[in-house]
């Protein structure tokens, strides 16, 4: 009875062993990221799930009914993997929880927090799974082909994610902060040229065990019909594990190949010297007023936000900076009291321009703003956060979902979203103006620096976060600002704020849970990388290139059926 037992053990192990396999490759994409920062990892961790799904030893013909359950099993690993990643890279989404500051007893906020964690890690398990359902139809096809498909998918539907309102963790922010050279490919289309680069890294690798293990394979099964030798048998497999033959290891070679020309190429971009003419010298000023949210929404809170951003201006004024910068919701007042507040006041006296982070109006709702103070204390300029932060700044399918939620939390279902074409003019001309989440979406960034904006203010609040989570949105600032090759102030409640320049190179980053302001020269900019003016056009190319060479190849192979049944 103990050994059916143990051999029952077994089986499952072994049906369970791909879906740990994938999980636990995934888990490693998501360390990349902070707070572990295995960037590294980016570079070989989609390998074992690319070789689990288009290995060909257990799949030969998927269109046929009896490989179905084959085939769910390779899609069911591909959601598996997706699991791993992101909800290890989105893990600080429960840094929110207890959120009892808002009103929401303790068991309500665990439920809501592991409902918003566990929603976005079982959506980009979606994604993958989808990506695996693709790939699985080419087990059969030329290696090549399923790279560059695989690649090509992999990108189109990072794109399509980037369409909605939940994003953040693509897999070229993976290598940010810490490979800033390969991120230069950004420049060229986005950061979907970073993430094709890993897919391809990753393909090629996979591709290059699974022709290994396939060969020894064949060569197996030949050696079974043949009248060789057992020892003989073994002897050829292991050569083909051993040897270096280059019919085998083609793809290895052309990975880190791959691998070293884009660095190199990245490397010029990342080489290029940053002009710094004293006419388009800007300095700023940061003020990090560091007020925790849970105090900020109450009266002493407020008290403290005025005399923190206030004296803080007062400092920077008196530095001789040309401008201050405040975080996201710096006051948490509608844009009609602005005026009576002592930071305005302090803008009248001083001269200084300031940008205001408070609360505009729009008819009965009103917006999260960002607001251009000039010199002589006027409203100059307003942007609007366009991406809203889903349950915590708006509510999804509001009709369906506005009841059940209200009475969960107090969060302010009103709030509405600004316009997508925005621009923000400021005294010192156009800037690129972001909003916390906004952070996370490319595009923004790169059609406001297309109609002429010359620098980057990022405005956040990432206070009710633990601190992986402001370190990984100062990483996805710092893809922005080389994308867009801006310089970069990044003002936050609690950390991180800091300054970029267009290279990525962080020119100083403040504490965490601190009081700061800080002051740096940035340089207002015009140029435009191939990414600004052209946008992502390596992703149709890739979706188009690689779908007209899988249909060629197929038309090629049908013409060769029907050829060889017409000889015959």
């Amino acid at each position: 009875m103990q050994k059916k037992l143990n051999k029952k053990q077994r089986e499952r192990l072994t049906a369970l062993l791909p879906y740990l396999i994938a999980l636990a490759s995934g888990i490693s994409m998501g360390l990349t990221v902070a707070p572990v920062g295995a960037w590294f990892l980016a570079w070989v961790a989609l390998v074992p799930l690319w070789v689990l799904v288009v290995s060909s030893n257990s799949i030969q013909n998927p269109s046929c009914a009896g490989s179905a359950p084959k085939v769910r099993l390779k899609i069911q690993n591909g959601f598996a993997w997706g699991i791993g990643y992101h909800g290890v890279a989105l893990f600080w989404i429960t840094g929110i929880h207890p959120m009892t500051w808002l009103g929401v007893p303790w068991l309500p906020s665990l439920a809501i927090t592991l409902f918003c964690w566990g929603f976005i890690s079982l959506l980009g398990g979606v994604f993958v799974a989808i990506w695996a359902a693709v790939m699985v139809r080419l087990v059969g096809q030329k290696a090549w082909l399923r790279v560059v498909i695989g690649t090509a998918v992999w990108c189109g539907l990072e794109s399509l994610w980037s369409a909605g309102p939940l994003w953040w963790s693509s897999l070229a922010y993976t290598q940010s902060p810490h490979n800033l050279v390969i991120l230069h490919l950004g420049q060229l289309s986005g950061p979907n040229t970073v993430t094709a680069a890993i897919a391809a890294v990753n393909g090629l690798i996979a591709e290059g065990w699974t022709n290994r293990r396939d060969t020894a394979e064949s060569l197996s099964a030949g050696f079974r019909r043949s009248e060789l030798s057992k020892t003989e048998g073994a002897e050829r497999i292991s050569s083909v594990f051993s040897a270096p033959l280059w019919f085998v290891n083609k793809y290895f070679a052309t990975a880190t190949g791959l691998l070293i020309s884009l660095h190199l190429i990245a490397l010029i971009l990342y080489s290029r010297p940053i002009a710094q003419p004293p006419e388009a010298a800007l300095k700023v000023g940061i003020v990090q007023g560091n007020i925790p949210n849970r105090l900020l929404r109450s009266s002493e809170g407020f008290r403290r936000a005025q005399e923190n951003y206030t004296s803080g201006y007062i400092t920077l004024a008196d530095q001789g900076v040309d401008a201050v910068l405040t975080p996201e919701g710096a006051l948490p007042i509608f844009q009609r009291d602005l005026m009576g507040t002592a930071l305005v006041a302090a803008v009248k006296l001083k001269g200084v321009v300031a940008w205001i982070g408070a609360f505009g109006e729009r008819g009965d709702s009103y917006t999260i703003s960002l607001f251009t103070f000039n010199s002589k204390g006027e409203i100059v300029s307003r942007y609007d956060k366009a991406k809203l932060v889903p349950l915590g700044e708006y509510i999804p399918f509001e009709g369906i979902l506005g009841g059940i939620v209200k009475r969960l939390s107090p969060l302010d279902a009103h709030q509405v979203p600004g316009s997508a074409n925005q621009l923000f003019d400021t005294p010192f001309g156009r800037a690129i103006a972001s909003i916390c989440y906004e952070s996370a979406f490319p595009e923004q960034f790169r059609r406001q620096a297309a109609a002429g904006g010359q620098f980057i203010l990022s405005s956040s609040n990432d206070a009710h976060y633990t601190a992986s989570m402001p370190f990984q949105h100062h990483a996805q600032d710092m893809m922005r600002a080389i994308e867009t090759d801006r310089w970069s102030a990044r003002a936050t409640n609690t950390g991180y704020s800091a300054f970029v320049d267009p290279h990525g190179r962080t020119l100083w980053i403040s504490g965490y849970n601190t009081y700061e302001t800080h002051a740096e020269t940035i340089y207002r900019r015009q140029t435009k990388t191939l990414y600004v003016r052209w946008g992502d056009w390596l992703t149709p190319l890739l979706l188009i290139s690689s779908g007209g060479a899988w249909l060629v190849i197929q038309l090629k192979d049908t013409n060769k059926i029907n050829k060889n049944l017409t000889l015959s």
